[in-house]
């Protein structure tokens, strides 16, 4: 019975954001097209972001959508799995990391009220993001050369190295 309600929970959670939400966003704002293809990111170096999106996506047997790829990066620069789970830790990093939006705010509050074992994650992941150096404005287009341990360092080391430079220049 459990697995059962998991498999509608999952079923209703893709049908949302990927058969009403996104199609419906589309045609409300305009989202940012992502001008490389999956060819393109291959001849990025081994370790780049870009490099690291493309086997992220074949790894997941999943494509390369222009106007989606700034999602599947952040999957990839969190650590977030794209499983319910993750893409509810994902939006409650954004959350925390204030970035609200329909899409945000929705995900969460249906992770929130349809999952309530995994709420020790979101709570983990919105505090995560509310420790990291803001991602929103980001121009993902132009970070995809860049290393991927990097970002992520800069991403999770935002408020330490915040903390250190303020301590150096007083003392």
């Amino acid at each position: 019975m459990y697995k059962q309600l998991v498999q509608i929970r999952s079923g209703l959670l893709v049908f949302l954001t990927h058969k009403m939400a996104l199609p419906f966003l589309q045609k409300i704002r305009k989202p940012e097209f992502f001008p490389y293809s999956a060819e393109d990111l291959l001849g990025f170096a081994p370790g780049t972001l870009g490099h690291d999106l493309v086997n992220f996506l074949h790894r997941k047997e999943l494509q390369l959508l222009p106007y989606y790829a700034k999602h599947d990066i952040k999957h990839i620069l969190l650590q977030y799995d794209t499983t319910d789970e993750g893409e509810v830790c994902l939006q409650c990093f954004m959350l925390g990391n204030r970035h609200i939006s329909f899409p945000v705010a929705a995900t969460v509050l249906y992770g929130l009220i349809t999952m309530p074992e995994y709420w020790k994650s979101f709570r983990k992941a919105y505090q995560r993001g509310r420790k990291s150096i803001p991602i929103n404005n980001w121009q993902w287009h132009l970070v995809v050369s860049e290393p991927t341990k990097g970002l992520r360092e800069k991403i999770n080391n935002y408020k330490k190295n915040k903390f250190n430079n303020y301590k150096k220049n007083k003392l």
